[in-house]
């Protein structure tokens, strides 16, 4: 059963948000008491955050749907609907976030570095919120704007100072083995080690983390192999260890090969030709890779390597190994640029940005496009004629009435907003009122400009006196 996965396809979902509430006011002798419909919920987002308790991504590949909760629907009496719950994802320390076209979207590194993966949608507006001097009684509230769905990938590359490669069975599991608490499977045959194995050393001062990358073989670099699958965890490293194998029972290998037909592997998967190398030839133990270490060590130092003779089964060698390894460790981290706080860089839009676009297709369909027009269209009731007509006003307000005008549109000329996959459609009118603004300005409701009945009544008796009064005052007596 597979335990170890590094390369997933996540599909997230974020909570949609809630709807507002058209309501109004209600109580004994004020039956119109002006609007109180609350706020629609923000949905949750889901997000991705690094979690050092996590080494694998085995869970996403057994359940790769997530999904974030939904924002609740706002209420009369000025209640706000909650908010969707955020749904944390935790990924393994060096996990890559990338979109399905390959392009890096995020790179995350170090515990508790989170990424948003998908963005809730914001709640809708009660008619409580749209209440304005102009429009006193709102009879729509707006929708709540869905999720965003996504389907991303994840891959994890090894965050590791030192990796070991080599061909299989060359003795890399049994060399971190010895030189940490790492407990590696282990056996004679190829292709022993499927997952990488991560291993804490100690040398003097420093501390460093070693990699054990699964066997690579001629070819690994195009798919052949496991090589491709992994050759990704060699990535991060700071120093790379040629494990050598010089007790190999093949006829046709040797030392300087294998090391030759690596580095061409390291050399076409690319990024790694300014990584610090070291070689160690494994298994001197046995007498033939005793005489073969010495045979190939000068040929090797004289191409210019650091050569080091070890047995991880005798433990020979392994202390002037571990020092030299945590040298060069120290050498990269000290030669690594400072990190800097992060700078908040705040860009303004242009003052000409009218924040949208309008182009006329091959078809003579007129398309807008733009963050704040297509978001007014997906929070718009198109049942509810009022707030049709308030869609019209606030684009009209923000101009994209005119530069229609200026891009050619007539009356009754088709006008798309948003993309082609999700777009609405209708014929333009310019400076349409829709039905429900035929009474009155848009939101506006007379009835709260009547007065009450009892105020009412009173006002008539005091009218009815006050005409009696002016027909006495003009009574002249005979």
């Amino acid at each position: 059963m597979t335990t170890f996965v590094d390369r997933v396809e996540l599909h997230v979902a974020a909570g949609n948000g809630g709807h507002g509430c058209a309501s109004v006011h209600r109580e004994k002798f004020k039956p119109l008491g002006g609007p109180d419909g609350g706020n629609g919920g923000r949905g949750g987002d889901v997000i991705l955050t690094v979690d050092q308790s996590v080494t694998t991504l085995l869970d996403y590949h057994h359940s790769p749907h997530r999904k974030a909760t939904n924002g609740k629907p706002g209420e009369g009496g000025n209640r706000f609907g909650k908010d969707g719950q955020d749904l944390v994802l935790p990924v393994p320390d060096g996990t890559v976030v990338l979109d399905k076209a390959g392009n890096v979207l995020a790179d995350l590194i170090g515990h508790g570095t989170s990424y948003v993966a998908a963005q809730g949608g914001r709640g809708g507006l009660g008619n409580a919120a749209l209440a304005s001097a102009r429009r006193k009684a709102p009879g729509f509230a707006l929708l709540g704007e869905p999720g965003d769905v996504r389907e991303v990938v994840l891959e994890l590359k090894t965050v590791a100072d030192v990796a070991l490669v080599g061909y299989p069975s060359a003795g890399k599991s049994s060399l971190i083995s010895v030189l940490s608490a790492a407990k590696p499977k282990i056996a004679d045959y190829p292709f022993t080690t499927l997952v990488p194995n991560l291993g804490v050393v100690t040398a003097g001062s420093t501390v460093y983390t070693i990699a054990d990358v699964p066997g690579l073989i001629p070819g690994a670099s195009q798919g052949k192999g496991l090589g491709l699958e992994f050759l990704r965890h060699v990535e991060r490293c700071s120093v790379l260890v040629h494990v050598l194998d010089t007790a190999t029972l093949e006829s046709d290998r040797d030392p300087a090969s294998d090391l030759d037909l690596i580095e061409e592997e390291l050399r076409q998967y690319g990024g790694l030709d300014n990584r610090p190398r070291i070689v160690v030839l494994n298994k001197v133990d046995v007498p033939d890779g005793k005489e073969l270490a010495e045979l190939v060590r000068p040929d090797l130092e004289a191409r210019g390597y650091r050569v080091f003779e070890v047995s991880a089964v005798a433990h020979m060698g392994l202390k002037e190994l571990s020092f030299a390894l945590g040298d060069l460790v120290a050498q990269s981290r000290a030669a690594k640029p400072k990190e800097e706080a992060t700078r908040i860089v705040i860009r303004p839009k242009a003052v000409d940005d009218t924040g949208f676009t309008v182009t006329r297709e091959a078809d003579g369909l007129f398309r807008v496009r733009g963050e704040k027009p297509e978001r007014w269209v997906r929070q718009t009731d198109f049942t509810n004629d009022e707030a049709v007509g308030y869609l019209a006003d606030r684009l009209n307000r923000l101009g994209v009435e005119e530069e229609l005008m200026k891009a050619g549109a007539r009356s009754g000329d088709g006008v798309a907003i948003g993309p082609e996959e999700n777009a609405v459609v209708f014929d333009w009118e310019p400076s349409v009122m829709a039905g429900a603004e035929m009474l009155g300005r848009r939101g506006e409701d007379h009835r709260l400009e009547e007065a009450r009945p009892a105020a009412q009544r009173r006002r008539d008796r005091q009218a009815e006196r006050d005409d009696a009064q002016r027909e006495f005052d003009d009574f002249e007596p005979f």
